[in-house]
């Protein structure tokens, strides 16, 4: 099978001439250039240059008809003796190929389709790279998953540091692995290592880095604006670069050397990984050990991925390909990738603002409170939303532990070559530390994140209207106080609204927007913009107690505690949650919320929905919080934390010993598969009902939410697709058995049970 995959596509070295290229599974004769939608070809001193813009999409991505263009393209062009080499060059700003069409993928019904979408695209990738006429990739903007399999079949690679460049494999992101031969084109290019690293993270690289891997050839700078914009100038700058090297590669006058020797020392590593058996295998098996820890297996694309890997290198690229393009299919077909897929298309759905346009664009922002939160509000809105920020705290004190923070964060990208230190001046200089409202009838948006007490937050509504403009929205970064009840001490209700950021807020995605009865549009549209612009991932509910992040996590933090008191050993408790998939241990998980936090927000939540969130006892968490136990941020709670990174944390003897007082007996035995889905049932069970009462918008914006908030396993989908699959039939008994057992803070959602009844799914 492997030797007649691998003839096959020797046959196709011959550059092109007089075959019918064919693309995912389907053959098509040459586009003719008159029929061409996404490419468009000039000839420039001889050399094809291959323009790439899909019309009316802000990315261009690798479908069925895109592929077909390209390649005929080149079939077309290339055949001619008067063109000596060709170019593929994107003219859509930010963006060379972005990946494959998701939803192309999505349309094979089996595994053995999918192969064979794989095995086309491995085809025509190798009719490139054995192209006797050396071909240009030249990149500016996001160079990802099957654009960056393009660009490796291209004989030359030329990146510009545009800051929206960047390279990678992020297939594994999608429960995927690359399926057009990068993983057998990377090992021999950058290396055993590197090339593990690339595909095992999906992380991408930046042009710089991507060139000391050897993932590029040359990089070029991108140029700063003249008669025309400053991303026209580069692209045009680049296809100048590129049409140079295609000629200077067709002459001669330059070659592509990548082969190593053992002769240089720095070639060694690559050496031995590439061409020392054993070495080899010791690097597949750390891999595969590395991957078990931090998976315990429940993805199975890594995996897959080293072992394809591993058979290019030691079989042969004909077993290699055979063996990518197999798993490539089996893996489309698996649960995990479904639920990974589902989740790029919910992240897609939460990138776009459905309010519309704000009619004022925000362009100043204040920011009130420079504790942790604030602070990285702050961060965020000078970094990543371009927007110029005052930062204002009552004392000098408070302010300059915000700046440090801040300042220090920016500290450590420079370290990573993540900024350089002029960037890092040139954010600095938008921030705006201050402790009186100067400046504030200038801002087009005020984030407050003050103490979570409603007589604060009135205050402060109160105080800053004085001082803000009546265009100006109010934001409240409240976690759990009904937006509707702050905005009772505001003249402009309509201009109030919740943004809820999750700690740290420069690294967690996850922006939960509240909108009331009396949010104005043009107000949740500004919120939205806001969000999208510092790079969160948006979700848009309803106002209510918790909203919805915080409601669904306090059932699961009451069962938290119950199995506490009912003497589950912590360290066991995190590893079981662990072991269901979630990132953090639920014992660990209470400190980082802080114990005093939990304790707040049990008690308010207790008053609007009663036995939904109990079946623990408060008092053990605020006898907790009165001995100074509230978590990390203590340095304890219910572990002790040393400041050290990793490490095994010990228990908190102290804390043991308050839960001792607390202690009940428990009503069944502590079985690993009865505890996890005591904790997931109360979870998803709350994240049904506030679906039900139309806090939620969809089961997309559920799903994006706890698992974006909150860490729900991704490999699940989320809340609403772990119900599909798990079944509501099976869910609705489980929840009835513990009702039974352990009392009524297990009660079914009516939305739940009638969907058991009727054998309905969330999604289709």
């Amino acid at each position: 099978m492997a030797n007649r995959l691998y003839s096959s596509l020797l046959k196709r070295r011959e550059a092109f001439l007089g075959s019918n290229l064919h693309w995912n599974g389907l053959r098509s004769a040459a586009t003719d250039a008159q029929s061409r939608k996404h490419v468009q070809v000039e000839v420039k001193d001889g050399i094809a240059v291959v323009r790439l813009n899909t019309p009316g999409e802000k990315v261009n991505v690798l479908s069925k008809e895109t592929g077909d263009e390209i390649f005929s393209a080149f079939q077309e062009y290339l055949a001619s003796p008067d063109i000596k080499g060709g170019v593929l060059i994107s003219t859509k700003p930010g963006c060379f190929i972005a990946g494959a069409d998701i939803k192309m993928l999505d349309s094979a019904p089996t595994a053995e389709a999918m192969a064979e979408i794989s095995k086309n695209g491995q085809e025509n990738l190798l009719t490139v790279e054995q192209s006797s006429k050396p071909i240009v990739a030249a990149i500016n903007g996001s160079c990802l998953g099957g654009g960056m399999e393009v660009a490796l079949a291209c004989h030359y690679r030329i990146a510009t540091t545009s800051a929206s460049t960047q390279l990678g494999q992020p297939e594994v992101m999608l429960g995927l692995l690359p399926g057009a031969g990068a993983t057998q084109r990377l090992p021999p290019l950058i290396g055993l290592l590197d090339s593990l690293d690339l595909m095992l993270t999906g992380k991408s690289v930046k042009p710089t880095k991507a060139k000391r891997l050897g993932l590029v050839d040359r990089v070029v700078h991108a140029l700063g604006p003249g008669i025309s914009s400053p991303e026209q100038r580069t692209i045009e700058y680049l296809e100048e670069v590129a049409v140079q090297a295609a000629k200077d590669l067709a002459s001669g006058t330059i070659s592509v050397k990548r082969s190593t020797s053992w002769a240089k020392p720095s070639d060694w590593k690559s050496k031995l990984t590439g061409e020392v058996p054993f070495i080899q295998n010791y690097v597949f098996d750390q891999a595969k050990k590395k991957v078990m820890k931090q998976t315990l297996g429940k993805y199975p694309a890594p995996l897959r991925i080293i072992d394809v890997t591993k058979t290019g290198l030691q079989k042969g690229k004909a077993e290699g390909y055979e063996a990518e393009s197999e798993a490539f299919g089996e893996l489309k077909m698996t649960s995990e990738s479904k639920s990974l897929i589902s989740i790029f298309f919910g992240q897609t759905e939460c990138k776009k603002n459905k309010f519309g346009k704000p009619s004022v664009p925000v362009k100043r922002v204040a920011v009130l409170g420079a504790g942790l939160m604030g602070a990285g509000i702050a961060e965020v809105g000078i970094q990543k939303a371009g927007h110029d920020v005052i930062l204002k705290d009552t004392s000098s004190k408070a302010l300059g532990r915000g700046m440090d923070q801040i300042s220090k964060n920016f500290a450590k990208r420079v370290k990573k070559r993540q900024l350089t230190s002029f960037e890092r001046d040139k954010l600095m200089a938008r921030l705006y530390p201050q402790i009186d409202y100067n400046g504030f009838h200038t801002v087009d948006m005020v984030i407050e994140a003050v103490f979570e007490d409603l007589e604060i937050k009135h205050k402060v509504v109160k105080e800053i209207e004085q001082h803000i403009p009546d265009t100006c929205v109010f934001a409240s970064n409240t976690s759990a106080l009904p937006i509707s009840k702050i905005a009772e001490a505001s003249r402009r209700p309509e201009k109030v609204v919740g943004m809820h950021y999750f700690s740290p807020v420069d690294k967690m995605p996850l922006l939960e927007i509240i909108t009331t009865d009396k949010t104005s549009n043009e107000t949740a549209a500004a919120a939205v913009s806001v969000g999208l612009k510092q790079g969160k991932t948006v979700i848009v509910v309803r106002d209510g107690p918790g909203f919805y992040t915080t409601r669904i996590l306090s059932p699961l933090m009451a069962e938290i505690v119950r199995l506490l008191q009912e003497g589950l050993d912590p360290k066991e408790l995190d590893r079981l949650s662990k072991q269901f998939g979630f990132p953090v241990g639920f014992a660990t998980l209470a400190d980082e919320v802080g114990i005093d936090v939990a304790a707040h927000v049990a008690e308010d939540l207790s008053k609007a929905f009663g036995n939904r969130v109990a079946g623990s006892d408060v008092g053990l968490l605020k006898e907790l919080v009165a001995s100074g136990f509230t978590g990390r941020k203590a340095g304890r709670g219910i572990f002790v934390y040393s400041g050290k990174k990793g490490g095994n944390r010990e228990i908190n003897s102290a804390a043991g010993e308050i839960l001792k007082r607390y202690a009940i007996a428990p009503k069944k035995p502590h079985v690993a598969e009865d505890v996890q889905m005591r904790l997931v049932s109360r979870f998803v069970n709350e994240a049904v009902l506030c679906l039900q009462e139309e806090i939620l918008r969809s089961p997309t914006d559920g799903d994006i939410g706890a698992i974006f908030g909150l860490g729900f396993p991704p490999f699940l989908g989320g809340p609403f697709r772990f119900v599909d699959s798990y079944g509501a039939g099976n869910l609705v008994k489980k929840i009835q058995e513990y009702q039974s057992t352990y009392g009524d803070h297990f009660q079914v959602a009516p939305m739940l049970e009638e969907y058991a009844k009727t054998a309905r799914k969330f999604y289709n």
